[in-house]
């Protein structure tokens, strides 16, 4: 494939490299998986990425779309051409504050991108751990969610619009259509008005609607974030009259970039929060019991809501950094639940953390209850974000890794 591959270099604006340095650097992510690709990819707009799709389709390959890395089930690996746009497919190119969206390149990152809808008073609204390094375009195709999802949902709750490069190396972009809008898009003859024409003759057979509706989980599991969601696509006005406009955004929303590769994401964004918070801080000497104790926290309406356990915990013990973090923490608990409440002033919030500690005591739930409130809140949250990066480095056990994903370098 040398010669290919040098002949792809040449055409693309952006940059190909397939030594075997580049090789080895993209194939591991955040997982503890490993596979050497074919070469790497940095595309530099959407025509490079249709060269690269048509190359892919020529010679029976795959791409594999790739950000910041930070997924943990080895999706951002494999053995064909890893594309990775964060290099120069990274730019907000629109805020729209009146009508509440921003229109942006996948390579954005979740935090920088709040650092500039903030003054503006406005942000997006999913967290994630590592929300200070992954990229929109990731959080699309995982459909993240994180601390916040009990108030804003996931990523798929937001997503209006994606501009995409489709298999055939043509363009299409998904958003929301209405019943006429979508039978005059199944009229084409491209791929985009198949995709549509063979949703609707799969998703209105009334066996498939039944067979989907039984086994799918059930619609109260807001952070399901795995799999395709045809389960929502049967649940807009296309097949079921009186739901919401068909979107192919809400299927492509935790594809993991296996469907069409994105270019540009449109997005809702929320106004900023209650400017005040606090953070309860619950310990627990079983983990079970903290589970339980979650039911009983969600009863108060909290803004955020995150588990730390004992590995966790232990993880951060003997970081330098990490470890000032630790301050609210006493003893030695199997579990802690960092609970947030926010409210126009202090009181508010302090207010609506005495309420659910008093609750927990009655439930007999937790030993320590300590409130800590900003700025000391954010440590609080610095603390379990840095889990991600101690977990597979950490000295506790040996790391597992899956027999049939080990593989030699080659």
């Amino acid at each position: 494939m040398i010669d290919q591959l040098r002949a792809l270099q040449q055409q693309l604006d952006g940059e190909l490299h397939y030594d075997e340095l580049m090789r080895r650097l993209y194939a591991t992510d955040a997982s503890i998986f490993r596979e050497v690709p074919l070469a790497v990819a940095y595309p530099k707009h959407k025509e490079d990425i249709k060269k690269l799709v048509a190359f892919a389709r020529e010679h029976h390959t795959s791409l594999i779309p790739r950000s910041a890395g930070t997924s943990l089930a080895g999706q951002c690996v494999g053995p064909g051409i890893v594309v990775d746009i964060s290099k120069y497919m990274n730019k907000i190119l629109e805020i729209n504050v009146k009508e509440g969206w921003v229109r942006l390149q996948p390579g954005v990152i979740r935090d920088e991108l709040n650092s500039i809808l903030r003054p503006l008073g406005f942000f997006f609204s999913p967290n994630t751990s590592s929300a200070s390094r992954c990229m929109m375009g990731g959080m699309v195709g995982n459909n993240s969610c994180g601390t916040t999802s009990i108030v804003y949902g996931s990523t798929r709750d937001h997503v209006t619009a994606l501009d995409v490069v489709l298999s055939d190396g043509s363009e299409a972009r998904f958003s929301a259509l209405s019943k006429a809008e979508f039978e005059e898009k199944s009229k084409g003859t491209g791929l985009e008005a198949q995709l549509y024409r063979q949703m609707y003759d799969v998703l209105s057979q009334p066996d498939v609607q039944a067979e989907i509706r039984e086994q799918y989980p059930k619609p109260a599991i807001h952070r399901r974030n795995t799999g395709y969601a045809i389960d929502i696509l049967l649940e807009s006005e296309i097949f079921t009259p009186g739901k919401p406009a068909f979107n192919f955004c809400q299927l492509l929303s935790g594809s993991e970039g296996t469907l069409a590769f994105t270019t540009e994401i449109t997005l809702h964004i929320d106004p900023l929060p209650s400017p005040h918070d606090v953070v309860l801080c619950a310990h627990f000497a079983d983990l079970m019991e903290c589970m339980k104790a979650v039911v009983a926290a969600m009863e108060h309406r909290p803004t955020a809501c995150e588990l730390m356990d004992k590995l966790i915990l232990d993880c951060t013990r003997a970081n330098r950094e990490q470890s000032k973090n630790r301050f609210f923490i006493e003893g030695d608990p199997a579990a802690v639940l960092m609970i947030e409440f926010r409210g126009e002033h202090a009181g508010e919030a302090e207010e609506k953390a005495a309420k659910l500690i008093e609750d927990l005591k009655k439930r007999g739930f937790g030993y320590a209850f300590p409130v800590i409130a900003a700025p000391k809140s954010k440590k609080v949250w610095e603390l379990r974000n840095a889990g991600l990066g101690f977990c597979p480095t950490c000295r506790v056990k040996p790391k597992g890794w899956p027999a049939s994903k080990i593989r030699p370098w080659k």
